[in-house]
């Protein structure tokens, strides 16, 4: 194994340092490991908190800040953060609006998001609300999951909930959006290598030569097949098919994801893109808005994801509404 760390059971409280020493605007809770804007929630504003195993970034600390998340709760790499660590996070970041928790739908984060909650409610009366992602349509149950596994559209749940709580709406309103996004969201993803936990120091599962998982998890979860390496072209039609199989994304704008696992180049997921645009444009789907790049990694696993969001007018608006965060900026 060979990896840019001091020591593997260091690598989430190093990684914190590096990102304070990067992010004067944002202010980090090295006890809790907890990511906040460094101005602290606008006072009114309903916040925005999510988070998970580490791995995944910049998901998601690189995605607090204006127009996204007030607060992300960092786990060790592909593990739960705990309750207290979240009802920490939640009444920091309370500002007297209430608090939405934005959780992906693995067992051990729900089950800790819900305890959280529920800590800090009868704690300090802070009103929180969950929505819980749910986008994959690789699998209905995998190693970590009861049901579908939460992915990519989690990255477009915290952009368009994080405009709507900006322009000041109320705790109900921005978890009936960030609920339909998910609603109108399914992604598909592969990976052509494994990914290399550091305290395992080896690959977490074995793909041998010539060989590509379809439908893989984000920590590595088998998927719905191992098939043969093949060109970029057919590899978008399996990611592209089950997606449009799954729902029906013609007759209105769609916004596109193609995400990176971590360990595949820009010119591969550029490429990719493009095998994805014309099976899209053949479908009749309009792609409004598209985003290409590395969001929701695993680690160093090379691989995709496809994420489609059959989007509403309110939601393209959202989306292009300012964001500023280290994973997401424009507008400002």
């Amino acid at each position: 194994m060979k990896k840019l760390i001091n020591s593997p059971d260091a690598v989430l409280a190093d990684s914190l340092v590096g990102v304070a020493a990067a992010h004067p605007e944002l202010r980090v809770d090295h006890d809790n490991r907890i990511i906040y804007r460094a101005e602290g929630t606008r006072q009114g504003k309903v916040a925005l908190i999510s988070g998970g195993g580490s791995g995944h970034e910049p998901l998601h600390g690189g995605f607090v800040g204006l127009g996204m998340l007030d607060a992300a709760i960092s786990g060790e790499v592909f593990t739960s953060p705990t309750p207290d660590q979240i009802q920490e996070a939640t009444k920091t970041a309370d500002a007297g609006a209430g608090v939405l928790h934005i959780v992906k739908n693995y067992t051990g984060d729900v089950m800790n998001f819900d305890m959280a909650a529920e800590l800090a409610g009868a704690d300090t009366g802070v009103a929180v609300e969950t929505v819980v992602t749910n986008d994959d349509v690789a699998v209905t149950d995998s190693t970590w999951t009861a049901g579908r596994r939460g992915v990519g559209v989690t990255v477009l749940v915290e952009k368009i909930a994080g405009a709507a709580a900006e322009a000041g709406r109320d705790l109900a309103s921005v978890a009936a959006v960030a609920r339909e996004v998910n609603e109108r969201g399914r992604s598909m993803g592969m990976a052509l290598t494994s990914c290399t936990v550091p305290a395992a120091g080896k690959p977490t599962f074995d793909l041998p030569e010539g060989e590509m998982e379809i439908g893989v998890g984000i920590h590595g979860e088998p998927g719905r097949r191992r098939v043969p390496l093949a060109p970029a072209s057919e590899i978008a039609a399996m990611l592209v098919e089950p997606i449009l199989a799954d729902y029906d994304f013609t007759g209105g704008p769609t916004i596109a994801l193609l995400n990176g696992m971590g360990g595949s180049p820009l010119i591969e997921l550029y490429l990719m893109y493009g095998e994805v645009a014309k099976l899209l444009e053949a479908e009749g789907i309009t792609v409004a808005r598209s985003l290409v790049g590395n969001y929701i990694t695993s680690l160093d696993m090379a691989g995709c994801s496809l994420t489609l969001l059959a989007a509403t007018d309110e939601m393209l608006e959202l989306w292009d509404a300012p964001v500023s965060t280290p994973g997401l900026r424009w507008g400002v």
